[in-house]
């Protein structure tokens, strides 16, 4: 069986993770299996020698574009910081075009799908990228169908991943699909990861909007709610703190932040329930009346709604990592 060519493509200013998270999967998966399985994998670049990734490291080119004119079993696109407000680089997107379609499979990490979107790659497809450049990947790509809260999914032929170690879940994910379970399990083990994370990226961002002007009607109505968590906050009553209408305070939210009243709540109520099941002994019950929600199994409701995973099994999954931040930062 021949090893399967995979084609990592990055650019100046790429993250460093999303190159050496996907290719440290591959290499790891090569030590479990025969000689002739695996990966050979390649970088890709539209110029030879090294280009700096956005922490300062020197990442090598193995190939450039012209160089690299050949049918792959697999082309990734890796992300960066600054890719999503890039030009269009039309050597990039050429190349992406002509080889992508060849491919077995092709996908993105993180904010490399605003790359594959420059060459026209995401039309009608359902995609996913780092949380915080989901909005303006729907933006500038209306054809596409943008997931926010997913850490990596398939459309087809094109797989793409959340934010930078998503990168990781992915290439595991790919190893899986390739040779099986037990070989991406044994990756994970050797790097210390989870073959597959609970819940959506959600998880691991703010779900707080930024603060309006504190001054407005929407201002204090935000500041209300994180002050008061724990009490009923129905439309009516944010429109009393607003000195609006139900239907006007409704479409402020919808206007300004983009979410209704009643998701901004029930956000809020999950981020605060969020600190306190990694940062207490606190039980589930109350947790949920702590943050408003009347009970754990609406708690329970919402976070599987929300974040495709259970209170208890958050608290599992993130106890430990925020008591070792502890650790690490009193030591």
């Amino acid at each position: 069986m021949a090893k399967k060519q995979v084609a990592l493509v990055i650019h100046e200013g790429v993250q460093a993770l999303d190159v050496a998270g996907p290719l440290d999967v591959f290499a790891e998966a090569n030590a479990f299996l025969s000689k002739g399985e695996g990966y050979d994998c390649i970088v890709v670049a539209g110029q030879r020698g090294s280009l700096r990734a956005s922490n300062g490291m020197l990442i090598g080119v193995h190939k450039t574009f012209a160089q690299a004119a050949r049918k792959f079993h697999t082309v990734l696109v890796a992300g960066g910081p600054t890719l999503p407000n890039a030009e269009d680089d039309t050597a990039v997107s050429k190349w992406l075009r002509t080889w992508c379609k060849r491919a077995v499979r092709y996908g993105s990490i993180c904010t490399g799908a605003f790359a594959l979107g420059r060459a026209g790659l995401l039309d009608g497809r359902t995609v996913t990228t780092h949380w915080q450049n989901a909005a303006k990947l729907e933006a500038d790509f209306p054809k596409a169908r943008i997931e926010h809260d997913r850490i990596f999914l398939r459309d087809g032929a094109l797989v793409t991943s959340a934010g930078v170690t998503a990168g990781i879940d992915l290439a595991l994910e790919l190893v899986s699909e390739d040779y099986g379970a037990s070989v991406a399990l044994s990756c994970a083990k050797r790097l210390v990861v989870v073959t597959q994370r609970q819940g959506g990226q959600s998880q691991f961002s703010p779900l707080l909007q930024p603060r309006s002007d504190p001054r407005s009607a929407l201002g204090k109505v935000q500041a209300y709610v994180l002050s008061h968590i724990g009490e009923p906050l129905s439309v009516a009553r944010l429109a009393q703190i607003a000195g609006t209408s139900p239907r006007s305070i409704a479409r402020l939210f919808v206007k300004d932040l983009k979410i209704t009243p009643h998701d901004y709540v029930e956000a809020v109520r999950l981020d605060h329930a969020r600190n306190l099941l990694e940062a207490t002994d606190l039980a589930l019950k109350s947790v949920a009346f702590a943050c408003g929600f009347g009970g754990p199994e609406q708690m329970r409701a919402a976070f599987q709604r929300r974040l495709g995973v259970s209170p208890q099994r958050y608290r599992e999954s993130f106890r430990y990592v925020h008591r070792r931040r502890l650790v690490d930062a009193r030591s």
